[in-house]
């Protein structure tokens, strides 16, 4: 099946804002932007994901997402995560796509072995729509959906039932789909914490956030993280 993988970039500039007690701006950007680069690279290795579109409006993303097997499309709106995979999904109908899966970019452990074998697995039991959940269990770290535009996206909290239930409502065979390297997404102080752990656990993949964490900790982010108040910590320039 043809598959179009979509992922949305707000403007590095602005992105997670719920970290801003914890780490400065310019850190935020290195940080966000090591992800993507991650996600990016991912994805390109996955067989299975035949092109990636990249949503964003950012200079920066646009610059590297440029490359092979990619496509960047302007978002427009900056109006949210669900609204920018819309886009992505109007162009995977108009291209011809027969599916779409959508990815956050801010889930840098995202492993190519385990996005192949979930391609695979929904395209034999012809699985419709896919929900990969966070590791909370309650949101949604990537959407499968066939065909394409089959119902609109809808991410934020709880959005791994509203997925679940638009699947029901328009008759599409439909499961969640548990992908260990999908689990993690950062938004928070903890999700970051979460994220040193597992890095510190593993020596493989996600190189350009290692390289970014290991800046912070050079810093002494980690460091004001372990001393701060529910981990919550203090800005730190790096």
């Amino acid at each position: 099946m043809r598959t179009l993988a979509i992922v949305p970039i707000k403007s590095l500039a602005n992105a997670k804002q719920r970290l801003a007690k914890t780490l400065a701006g310019g850190s935020r950007r290195s940080l966000v932007q090591a992800m993507f680069s991650d996600v990016l690279g991912g994805l390109r290795r996955t067989e299975g994901i035949d092109a990636v579109a990249v949503v964003t409006d950012d200079v920066v993303a646009d610059s590297l997402a440029r490359g092979d097997r990619v496509v960047v499309l302007p978002d427009g709106r900056e109006a949210g995560q669900s609204q920018a995979t819309e886009v992505g999904i109007a162009y995977a109908r108009e291209q011809g796509y027969e599916r779409v899966l959508l990815v956050p970019g801010d889930t840098p452990l995202l492993n190519p072995v385990e996005i192949e074998e979930l391609l695979m697995r929904c395209a034999r039991d012809e699985v419709g729509v896919a929900v990969v959940p966070d590791r909370h269990g309650t949101g949604t770290n990537a959407l499968l959906i066939a065909p394409p535009g089959a119902f609109p996206p809808s991410f934020g909290p709880d959005s791994l039932e509203r997925h679940l239930a638009h699947a029901r409502d328009g008759g599409l065979v439909h499961r969640v789909e548990h992908v260990p390297s999908l689990a993690l997404d950062i938004d928070t102080p903890s999700d970051l914490a979460a994220l040193w752990t597992v890095v510190d656990e593993s020596r493989r993949g996600a190189q350009r956030t290692r390289g970014a964490l290991s800046q912070l900790d050079r810093s002494g982010v980690r460091a004001a993280m372990a001393g701060g108040p529910a981990g919550s910590g203090h800005t730190v320039e790096a």
